[in-house]
């Protein structure tokens, strides 16, 4: 199946008159008309019609036989951008076609300042209205292959941040949705627009050797249809076609084999009548063509969440070739291809199939473990990794079914059973046998999770896991876990500090002044204040000079007369400390927060003109990494915040170079000397020899900005002994 089109809404009514024969479709006329008044005029990106788009969408989805309801909010998806009101479309087509409209809009009717944040929240709101109505998605799917059939009106920044999107999350939902053919054309299109150069390369030498490829198809189907009839099976029919372009492109990259060496760019498929027959069919291809170890698959018996179902074996075929073979019956053919849609759960009266039940459950369990997730980073890392085609096929005891990609351990599949059982995860049983907890799970594996209710996640659990679904719940736990830490700690220290005027914070919250403190600081509670006292936002010297209380401050010789609340608040909600936000003369400035405790990194010494990140420390303000720091990645993006460099560079910042050289007389004093020339100071130097007569050094320097090392860098490499020089 592929996309469709009409030129009119009369081109539309036949295509869904053709399976929806007693429906009443004069409401398609009125869809028309409205959209025709709304968008008059109206240009989609590409240039064509904003109608014609809109037509496009409507009989796409029409082409997939879904309900009249989807088609009509197909054909309207658009209209509320231009004015048109929910109520309006309810009025006119019902709750259901103005829910679908209305979740498809929010998706793309927010806007942040923040590219991040804005991407992030769209796709949670978009998430959120699959899991009320699936019928939202399929919309945005057809939607989105209609645009991307017509990128090439855009400009090359767009075309990629759109392909990149699709590829990220539209086609692996396609896939989600058990919708084969339109997760390959999303795919091969977001390909054409990500690695031009690669998908022209290949698309030019798969239509080189067509002929030779179609021959080969005619010559296995021959072979396997004269050797099922010898065992009396009678395909319904068996097909051979080229695999899509990026599903080649893919296994080009992950084997590094050039596309001459790719044996299986050809999958057959052979349709059966029966259960029976697929397994005996399996049996004939096994018994003339060896099958490759490790490759033959049983989604029959053990369907994929998405509903699949198919036998998939790969085996030597003729002229020694590798070939992929599917066999399923006419039913499982069809639900592989239309997914969802071949058997619809919505049209009026229809209760919804057991199938994609299941399959909405766990798109709304999906939704509920990124419920908490809120940095933006951290929530599209989630998403895209939540998303992944499954390698690996885990039991229960009781023969229910999880999906995980390779590598994943005994922790994940505790955390896709629930999230309790992850949180309390102590040991495991894999086919009765006792496995440690970074074991590797592997296809047909039965787990029994063992859990203890004092168990609690580890943060070494977040080396070895490997479902975002596992790493975001420990990764909530854990940051649960600090909060109430520093929470506690916060409430200890301002105690503390207070009880020596005999006060408390009961008594300041009475008395207004922390309310006044809170908006500066820009804090929405207590808790959040004291949170951050506890974790080092919020200094411990400023809590000393600033939550005493003003009357008490009347009583010392040596202070100031005390202030009013309200500037005593400004006061406190500046910090004392802009010496350490300005190491080596140069600002720090950290996005949506004004001066805090900073401290720049020593393990990877970042000076003005690197990209830098923020971390948030626990009890020492904020650490200053490189973006690429190892450090900084191995910790939680929660915790993360954005910084610059802000105003100009002033005084010196260390950085450490490792230089190889020929151990050549006099080299030591050259390379002084050349470092010297670049008017920068040594600050630390320790030198070796190693084998083959090279000397390793260890140079520690003293620059302004990262244009200044990288003179001294190039300096250095322009020597006529020096090996190698590179930044630790």
């Amino acid at each position: 199946m592929s996309k469709a089109t009409t030129v009119n809404a009369d081109g539309l009514k036949a295509l869904v008159g053709s399976y929806l024969q007693d429906t009443d479709l004069a409401v398609i006329d009125d869809a028309w008309s409205l959209v025709q008044e709304v968008h008059a005029g109206k240009k989609h990106f590409s240039g064509e019609p904003m109608t014609a788009h809109s037509l496009a969408v409507a009989s796409t989805l029409a082409s997939m036989h879904l309900d009249l309801d989807t088609i009509l909010a197909g054909l309207l998806h658009g209209v509320l951008k231009e004015g048109l009101t929910i109520g309006l479309l309810g009025e006119r087509f019902g709750d259901g076609v103005a829910g679908i409209v209305a979740g498809s809009t929010r998706i793309t009717n927010v806007h942040y300042n923040n590219r991040l944040t804005h991407q992030a929240e769209n796709v949670r709101k978009m998430l959120l209205a699959i899991a009320a109505d699936i019928r939202v998605l399929l919309v945005k799917l057809v939607d989105r292959l209609q645009d991307l059939c017509l990128l090439d009106h855009v400009e090359k920044e767009v075309q990629k941040d759109v392909a990149q999107e699709t590829m990220d999350l539209y086609a692996p939902l396609a896939s989600r949705l058990g919708i084969d053919w339109l997760k390959r054309e999303l795919e091969d299109l977001a390909f054409r627009f990500l690695y031009p150069d690669e998908f022209n390369d290949l698309s030019t030498k798969m239509e080189s050797s067509l002929a030779e490829r179609q021959q080969y198809v005619e010559e296995v189907i021959s072979i396997l249809q004269q050797k099922l009839a010898e065992s009396d099976i009678h395909p319904i029919r068996i097909i051979g076609r080229p695999k899509h372009l990026y599903s080649i492109y893919k296994k080009i990259l992950a084997q590094n084999i050039p596309l001459n060496k790719v044996y299986d760019k050809v999958a057959f498929r052979i349709i059966v009548e029966t259960v029976k027959d697929c397994y005996e069919a399996l049996g004939v291809v096994h018994a003339d063509w060896s099958p490759v170890p490790g490759r033959i698959k049983d989604f029959i018996s053990v369907p994929k969440s998405n509903n699949y179902q198919s036998m998939h074996t790969t085996v030597v075929g003729p002229r020694d070739n590798f070939i992929e073979i599917q066999i399923r019956t006419e039913t499982m053919d069809r639900i592989a291809q239309e997914g969802v849609a071949a058997h619809w759960a919505y049209k009026e009266g229809q209760k919804v199939d057991s199938r994609d039940a299941k399959l909405f459950k766990g798109l709304k369990k999906l939704v509920n473990s990124l419920k908490d997730v809120e940095d933006p980073r951290e929530f599209l890392e989630s998403v895209r990794g939540e998303l992944y085609e499954p390698d690996v096929y885990a039991l229960t005891p009781g023969g229910e079914v999880k999906e995980f990609p390779q590598k994943s351990c005994p922790i994940d599949f505790a955390y896709a059973v629930h999230s309790q059982v992850g949180d309390h995860c102590v040991g495991a049983k894999v086919n009765d046998r006792i496995v440690p907890l970074k074991y590797q799970l592997q296809n047909g594996d039965i787990v029994e999770i063992i859990t203890s209710p004092s168990q609690t996640p580890r943060r070494g659990w977040l080396e070895i896991v490997k479902t975002s679904r596992a790493r975001a719940r420990i990764r909530s736990w854990l940051r649960k876990e600090e909060n109430e830490k520093a929470l506690k700690l916060g409430r200890e220290i301002c105690e503390r500090e207070l009880k020596k005027y005999e006060t408390t914070l009961k008594k300041m919250v009475k008395g207004g002044h922390l309310r006044l403190l809170l908006k500066q600081l820009r804090c929405n509670s207590l808790d959040e204040m004291l949170i951050k006292v506890g974790s080092g936002i919020i200094t411990v010297q400023n809590l000393i000079r600033f939550l005493q209380p003003p009357e008490l401050l009347q009583e010392k010789e040596d202070v100031e007369p005390a202030l009013p609340p309200d500037q005593i608040a400004q006061l406190m909600a500046a910090s004392p400390f802009s010496e350490g936000a300005q190491q080596g003369g140069s600002t720090i400035s950290i996005d949506g927060i004004d001066d805090m405790l900073i401290k720049i990194s020593q393990c990877c010494n970042p000076v003005p003109g690197d990209t830098i990140v923020g971390f948030i420390t626990t009890g020492r303000g904020v650490s200053i990494h490189k973006a690429g720091c190892a450090n900084l990645l191995s910790t939680d993006p929660r915790r993360w915040l954005e910084v610059a460099w802000s105003g100009k560079s002033r005084g010196l910042h260390r950085v450490e170079l490792h230089v190889t050289a020929e151990n050549k007389r006099g080299i030591f004093a050259d390379i002084s000397s050349t470092i010297s020339a670049d008017n920068v100071n040594i600050a630390d130097i320790s030198a070796h020899t190693l084998p083959d007569d090279v000397a390793d050094l260890r140079i520690a320097i003293e620059v302004e900005n990262l244009g200044h090392l990288q003179v001294v860098i190039q300096h250095l490499r322009q020597m006529e002994h020096i090996l190698s020089v590179r930044r630790i």
